[in-house]
């Protein structure tokens, strides 16, 4: 199967559609959207690496999730100033939890699952 930045593209729109979605219903619990985060930064990192084995870009989204995650317990007036926009809360979170750790292995293995059912379902066409 030749990957399609396109097909990854899309999917991070998606993603980000229902991410937002998900903050406004509030039958929704919050670390859903950790959980869609996690999964918008794999497919990124899908589209920019779409030639390197899934492992690689599994190691490259943890780490950044993990990263982000660390870096809310980073204090600076300009960071914090940062994290009190819309953009910066979406993109650098509030603050540091553990649980935020467990959402982004479901995420990242959620896009994992995906990836490999979207692939079987395209070779059986």
């Amino acid at each position: 199967m030749r990957k399609s930045r396109l097909l990854y593209f899309i999917l991070v729109i998606a993603t980000i559609i229902t991410g937002l979605l998900s903050r406004h219903l509030k039958s929704i619990p919050l670390f859903i959207g950790d959980i869609l985060w996690a999964l918008m930064v794999y497919f990124i990192a899908r589209f920019l690496f779409i030639n390197k084995p899934i492992k690689f870009v599994v190691i490259v989204s943890l780490l950044f999730c993990i990263a982000i995650e660390f870096s809310q317990l980073y204090k600076a007036p300009w960071i914090d100033d940062l994290r009190h926009t819309l953009l910066g809360r979406l993109v650098l979170g509030q603050g540091f939890l553990w649980s935020d750790l467990l959402c982004y292995i479901a995420g990242v293995g959620i896009g994992v699952a995906l990836e490999r059912a979207l692939s079987k379902k395209l070779f059986s066409i």
